[in-house]
């Protein structure tokens, strides 16, 4: 679910795997702008027709929490310093606290809705450009961000639907932002079948389809919210997906994941070209590096990296946006009745 006109920021925690190894990263490096390379050197089991197989649940609840860009002051650091580990190790458990503090009370609130774990020391997913923010705008992505329309944005009006996003909507959060972290629903499943490989979220419940046996690409005329993909597999290990045919709509980036623009307003365009790479390093451990490139709005692709678990046991719950459904109609309402009253409180002052 989704609460148009403003979002609870996202609390979690995060799992790190250094250098592709499941571990938590509680000491840090040296040098805390070294990034650790994508180990190349494990080799899956073969599905029954000879691909690598990564099939399994691979929830990402465990890296909620860690921002989607870093801070100005952070640079070109990879790691947080102690300090930093510390504030957020003392944040994420401050959230886990209400958790506990509700269940003491018989209550359900905010800690039963959020999904709190254990702290980790990456100071954001991006990893490129080198400082961990989004590269600027060009001139035309500025403009296409400022015609953006949504309940995050604000001081908006509402008169119809077409003043909502996708995700105000419950109908996308598009991509690559569906592949981040949210407050809750952070389930991944990957399926596999001969020739192709499907990627099904728990938020939204949307599922990816994505062909593997080397079938040409749908007309380019043709756009879908979350583009058209096509796969092939590397060194025994990767999954490489190249995805084209974006439809905008949807912002690339969601304010729903920690440290992201907050207006949900980084704007797609049809050029836009997303790929990425599913290297498994090790049985229940994955590293997933997506780059995002569209020349229209920014002026350097950048790429983001997020450190996979498999969790066997983690379930799927039902997603049931009845805010998107309902509440769209309540916004429009009461922004039709304030600016009536508006223009009638004005009208009498201007007698």
């Amino acid at each position: 679910m989704i609460r148009p006109g403003g979002l609870v920021l996202l609390l979690g925690a995060a799992c790190m795997l250094a250098g592709g190894a499941a571990a938590l990263a509680q000491d840090a490096p040296k040098d805390l702008t070294a990034i650790p390379p994508v180990s190349k050197t494990y080799k899956p089991k073969k599905t029954a027709w000879g691909e690598p197989d990564l099939s399994g649940l691979w929830p990402i609840d465990h890296l909620n929490m860690t921002p989607f860009q870093r801070t100005e002051a952070q640079g070109n650091r990879y790691w947080l310093t102690d300090a930093e580990y510390a504030a957020r190790q003392k944040q994420i458990g401050a959230a886990a606290g209400r958790y506990d503090q509700e269940a003491k009370d018989n209550k359900l609130g905010m800690g039963a809705w959020l999904e709190a774990g254990k702290a980790n020391r990456r100071t954001s997913f991006l990893i490129d450009p080198p400082n961990g923010r989004l590269p600027a705008k060009t001139a035309e992505g500025e403009r296409r961000s400022a015609l953006m329309r949504s309940s995050y944005r604000p001081k908006q009006d509402f008169d119809w639907t077409s003043d909502f996003d996708s995700w105000d909507r419950c109908i996308t959060r598009g991509l690559p932002a569906s592949m981040f972290t949210i407050n809750y629903n952070n389930g991944i499943r990957l399926w596999q079948a001969p020739g192709l490989v499907a990627i099904q979220l728990e938020m939204i419940h949307e599922t990816r389809i994505i062909p593997t046996d080397g079938r040409p690409g749908i007309p380019t005329q043709v756009h879908n919210w979350v583009g058209e993909s096509r796969g092939h597999w590397e060194n025994g290990n990767t999954l490489v997906v190249e995805t084209t045919n974006f439809k905008p709509g949807p912002s690339a980036t969601n304010v729903g994941t920690w440290g992201s623009p907050p207006a949900n307003d980084t704007p797609v365009s049809t050029g836009a070209n997303m790929t990425e790479r599913f290297t498994m390093t090790g049985p229940d451990t994955i590293v997933y590096e997506v780059t995002w490139n569209d020349p229209t709005i920014f002026t350097a692709p950048w790429t983001a990296r997020l450190d996979w678990r498999r969790d066997s046991k983690y379930q799927f719950f039902e997603y049931a946006c009845w805010e998107g459904d309902v509440q769209i109609r309540g916004y429009i309402s009461s922004s039709r009745a304030q600016r009536a009253k508006d223009l009638a409180k004005n009208g009498a002052k201007a007698q």
